[in-house]
């Protein structure tokens, strides 16, 4: 409703744009936009449309978030992570509680979520766009940080196990493991025959979905939890922020003119870091 707002305060006044540009409004965004951007792309497509750059929702202006950091920076995001919906799942005999086997359904399952747990996902602090955040905004922080990011060739593992100790943080570093849902029995003094998790993974750029099911396995490693993709996608590609980067240029001087105090600096969409 503002960006139509905006659009018809602008229509108002007589605004006209230099070059055209589409608003693209789909209804189905929060669950694949399998019914809406893609249709939209197929219009384009047929319209023989080029588009110089597209730009979904990103960051905000952090001020006061970012521990250390003098004064507001504006984040333009450059990728976003992918996401994978894993089911676990144990199946056992079902049974009485006077006679329960050495280990249940349950305790099979808990067992598994804790190695996740126990076992994140690899560090990945510096193989994707979070590096050139820091080395952008090294100038606006104090020693012995401004030191640190300003040599992330060298300092890259240490700045990563500073972040990863907050949960604000961790998404920055690597792909983060929560589980969201744990299903099992249906009476106190039953023996369930099946214990189900629900894990939700956000994935780093810099590892692919393949790889992080991969890792899910290994982790696991107990052939009666059977693990199951019921949704996923990779992270898309991590968009160009240099001097010849039409999109990103244009969004960091159109903020500077809003906003000519703030620092601007290239981010990843990341909603744990600001909600």
């Amino acid at each position: 409703m503002g960006i139509l707002e905006a659009l018809e305060y602008l229509l108002g006044k007589g605004y006209a744009p230099r070059r055209g540009f589409y608003i693209g409004l789909g209804h189905d965004e929060e669950v694949g936009g399998l019914k809406g951007a893609l249709n939209m792309v197929r219009v384009l497509k047929q319209r023989g449309v080029q588009l110089s750059f597209v730009l979904d929702e990103g960051l905000a202006i952090a001020d006061g978030i970012i521990v250390g950091l003098e004064g507001p920076a504006a984040l333009i995001g450059l990728t976003e992570k992918g996401m994978a919906h894993v089911k676990l799942r144990v199946s056992t005999a079902p049974g009485h509680a006077s006679m329960p086997p050495r280990e249940t359904c349950i305790g099979i399952l808990a067992a598994a979520v804790k190695r996740l747990e126990e076992n994140p996902m690899p560090r990945l602090f510096g193989y994707g766009p979070e590096r050139e955040t820091f080395e952008h905004l090294a100038h606006k922080f104090g020693l012995p940080l401004k030191f640190i990011m300003s040599n992330l060739w060298l300092f890259s593992p240490v700045l990563g196990r500073l972040l990863e100790r907050k949960p604000e943080t961790n998404g920055l570093v690597r792909t983060t493991t929560a589980v969201t849902m744990f299903n099992a029995g249906v009476k106190d003094n039953v023996l369930p025959s099946h214990a189900e998790a629900h894990v939700n993974l956000r994935i780093h750029p810099a590892q692919s979905l393949q790889e992080v099911l991969d890792q899910i396995h290994s982790t696991v490693g107990d052939q009666r939890v059977k693990i199951e993709l019921i949704s996923g996608f990779e992270a898309p590609p991590v968009s160009s922020s240099d001097e010849k980067s039409f999109g990103f240029q244009i969004i960091k001087k159109t903020v500077l003119d809003v906003f000519p105090t703030v620092t601007v600096a290239p981010g990843r969409v990341l909603i744990d870091l600001i909600g």
